[in-house]
């Protein structure tokens, strides 16, 4: 099993896979790498074997972690060469989406995470970088509330619940006396990260993560 390759990357007008290779990288993949080998210029990258989710099943969380560990740490390695930025660096934060696919499109199955490599420092670096503050705790704000969803589980279970970082949201909203979230300043979004965060620990019973390995 060790031999066997889990991590297809992309970037740069050049892709590991192609577009005939949908069965083993998903549509979504196999588009990508179609793309970057026909000259246009899609964000370098990095897709995850469908096979993989069959060994998620098979052998467990943990087991299919440190199979996929070296080549995932590779392939990140040659997204930061590429984009000359650094997962996880305090001056030059490389910030990544995170995207599932299949062989077959599945329309409401697709869950995303967004700007994956943002914590405290990144944030900030981002901030200073852009030159617009708000713009990276938005950022920040949507990662925390996308990880606490998506990977945290913290969603709501039926129609009738309500999703617990909207509730915040409309709660800082009232607070704040506005209607839009985009009248949130960015005091409020900082505030809501802060929320946010808290409201992981108080159901998780842990500290929302800081390092984005």
């Amino acid at each position: 099993m060790a031999d066997v390759k889990r991590v297809y990357t992309f970037g740069n007008k050049e892709a590991e896979g192609n577009g005939k290779m949908r069965e083993l990288l998903g549509g979504k993949g196999a588009n990508l790498a179609e793309m970057n080998l026909i000259g246009i210029p899609v964000p370098p990258g990095f897709t995850i074997t469908t096979e993989v989710c069959s060994e998620y099943y098979a052998h467990g969380k943990e087991a299919v972690i440190q199979m996929l560990r070296p080549e995932v740490e590779k392939a990140m390695k040659n997204i930061e060469k590429l984009t000359g930025m650094k997962f996880g660096d305090k001056e030059m934060p490389l910030l990544v989406s995170v995207r599932s696919g299949a062989r077959a499109s599945m329309p409401g199955m697709m869950d995303t995470i967004l700007n994956l490599g943002m914590n405290d420092q990144a944030v900030e670096a981002v901030a200073k970088r852009t030159g617009n503050p708000r713009f990276a705790w938005d950022s920040y704000r949507r990662f925390v509330q996308m990880y606490g969803d998506v990977v945290l589980g913290m969603k709501p279970e039926s129609k009738e619940d309500h999703d617990p970082f909207e509730v915040i949201i409309e709660e800082q909203k009232h607070k704040r006396g506005v209607k839009n979230d985009t009248d949130l300043t960015t005091d409020d979004l900082k505030e809501l990260v802060r929320n946010f965060k808290a409201a992981v620990k108080k159901q998780t019973g842990e500290d929302f993560p800081a390092c984005p390995w």
